[in-house]
């Protein structure tokens, strides 16, 4: 079976112009997956056949923005600002990956993904924010010429420091997981109590080879010196953005928080940042977030200060280092079934879940897992269809993949079979049943 959009009723946004459209985005989508699939379609086709969807979108942009203008749709400049950030960041670095890799098949599979991905989680959550089918996810923006700035000064600090060349890779950044990570939370407020809140999160590779290296660090894991390192030279980083705003000398540091990944989280699932940023440095990935005031009322560890930071920072580092456990992913598009695996296997096991296919996708990419657990019927992409996406990619195909499903019927399981996943559990097993045979698979 080939990758292909499948277009559903539900990506109808109601909008006759507009639907046809996103039909048309599909379409030509279908037909490069379909050269991908042809041996002997020379680069050149694949050249223009991009080069169609390109233009084609940009056509599409600009006809969908005149709509929203038309209809004085609120949240106009937030999804302008998606458009542009896809036109001007996202396509440009895929076509340069094109280009130094002369159009690779792993090149032309890496911009697919990318543009699929794009299309159908925009489609879903944003144009349908359009008819008040749904609310965007980033309707809290600082303003364009904000979010530019802050860019440039982040990337001018990570050289002036670290002599590294950091590129924006999102600027919608949303709490995905890439690999190992340092999360830190910095709280400053007003005499009015108005809070803003700042997480960054690292990459403990950069860490280990940016603050690690200038302490002559000899490991590649974090101790207690390097941790309380970080802490201060990311309150000096915060310090000198904080520089660049008008207001910044009304706002000072009054809470610090060590975050775990789970409550990271937590975070983005409930809160719209106003600015949330990724960047890639060579060596490794971090996110500058800046969230709304009064973020977190619960849940979030002890806050740091001179009497607790020492006996904090050697709790956290002790957690985060015996995270050595197995990773498993959980592909369900039902919160029930992903809180009640997280209850039954976070004990021995690193959980991560993801709601989709396309989530799925991109959590494989950003942390690599030892095992996918997989459901058999979800929204846009099955789970066969998802099994399929995985086992097309290089760098994807030996991660074993154990199906999780309600799904008991022949046809389903011979269809899955067939494409011989590592197992086939069937959701009405007794919890510890599903627990044993994980085990006894990781035992093997």
């Amino acid at each position: 079976m080939e990758n292909q959009l499948v277009w559903q009723d539900r990506f109808n946004i109601g909008v006759s112009s507009i639907d046809k459209e996103h039909r048309k985005l599909f379409s030509i989508m279908n037909r490069l997956f379909a050269y991908k699939k042809q041996e002997g379609k020379s680069q050149w086709v694949c050249q223009e056949g991009i080069k169609y969807f390109k233009d084609h979108a940009m056509k599409h942009f600009i006809e969908e923005e005149a709509y929203m203008a038309s209809i004085s749709y609120s949240g106009f400049e937030t999804h302008r600002r998606l458009h542009d950030n896809f036109r001007k960041v996202t396509l440009p670095a895929l076509e340069r990956e094109l280009a130094q890799e002369e159009y690779s098949e792993d090149a032309i599979s890496h911009f697919l993904g990318v543009c699929a991905g794009w299309l159908i989680g925009h489609t879903l959550i944003e144009d349908h924010a359009i008819t008040g089918k749904s609310v965007s996810n980033w309707v809290n923006l600082l303003p364009e010429d904000e979010q530019s700035a802050l860019c440039q000064i982040i990337t001018g600090l990570v050289y002036d420091l670290f002599q590294l060349k950091a590129q924006v890779i999102s600027k919608n950044y949303g709490g995905e997981k890439f690999g190992d990570g340092i999360y830190y939370r910095l709280v400053y407020t007003t005499n009015e109590e108005n809070n803003w809140e700042i997480i960054l999160a690292f990459e403990k590779k950069l860490l280990i080879g940016t603050v690690g290296s200038i302490l002559g660090a000899k490991s590649d894991s974090m101790n207690e010196v390097l941790m309380n390192a970080v802490r201060y030279t990311a309150r000096q980083f915060v310090e000198r953005i904080k520089e660049h705003f008008s207001s910044a000398d009304l706002y000072e540091m009054k809470e610090e928080n060590l975050l775990s990944y789970e409550q990271l989280q937590k975070i983005f699932a409930k809160e719209r940042p106003q600015s949330s940023l990724l960047f890639n440095t060579g060596t490794g990935y971090f996110a500058f977030c800046v969230m709304a005031p009064h973020l977190l009322k619960n849940g979030i560890g002890p806050a740091l200060d001179e009497e607790t930071a020492m006996r904090e920072v050697k709790r956290y580092i002790k957690k985060s280092e015996k995270s050595f456990k197995k990773k498993i992913l959980v592909v369900d598009d039902s919160l029930v079934v992903q809180e009640s695996m997280k209850n039954l296997l976070g004990s021995d096991y690193e959980v991560a879940v993801a709601q989709s296919g396309l989530s799925a996708i991109r959590c494989i990419t950003l942390d690599r897992p030892d095992l996918v657990l997989l459901d058999y019927e979800m929204p846009v992409c099955n789970g066969s269809q998802v099994l399929e996406m995985i086992r097309a990619e290089q760098d994807f195909a030996d991660i074993p993949v154990i199906f999780l499903t309600g799904r008991a019927d022949g046809e389903s399981v011979k269809k899955v079979l067939a494409l011989k996943p590592a197992g086939y559990l069937i959701k009405s097993l007794k919890p510890e049943e599903i627990k044993k045979n994980i085990d006894k698979f990781f035992q093997k």
